[in-house]
């Protein structure tokens, strides 16, 4: 009997970490957004969990298709301070096809209400 190993699909994530207090943001709203050329299309939004992720993958199998999307994090509303500094964050980043690109697409944001900062994870 051979037991074959299936990787996980492929995956798209995001974690949202508020550097102002130290902790997940939580209750924090983003949208994400395909981009081709100058037409956009909504694909979902969400809001974070106590531990500041999305509860399922943003994209996963065949929904990660190559291309360029748009995470835009609500951090105005999330700090809820009146006239905040920071509005709307877009990340906008490319997932490459599917023979070129890692399984896992990780996009974390760390944010104050004055500055943020995001990177490619793993």
């Amino acid at each position: 009997m051979t037991t074959e190993t299936q990787s996980p699909p492929r995956r798209l994530t995001t974690h949202v970490l508020d550097t102002s207090t130290g902790r997940p943001a939580a209750g924090l709203r983003l949208h994400l957004t395909r981009i081709e050329g100058e037409t956009r299309t909504h694909l979902r939004t969400v809001t974070t969990n106590a531990d500041g992720r999305c509860d399922a993958p943003l994209l996963a199998g065949s929904e990660m298709t190559a291309g360029t999307y748009e995470i835009a994090f609500e951090v105005g509303n999330y700090f809820d301070r009146g006239d905040p500094f920071l509005d709307i964050v877009p990340v906008r980043f490319r997932i490459a096809p599917q023979d070129a690109g890692p399984d896992h697409l990780h996009v974390p944001l760390l944010i104050s209400p004055y500055g943020y900062s995001t990177y490619r994870g793993s």
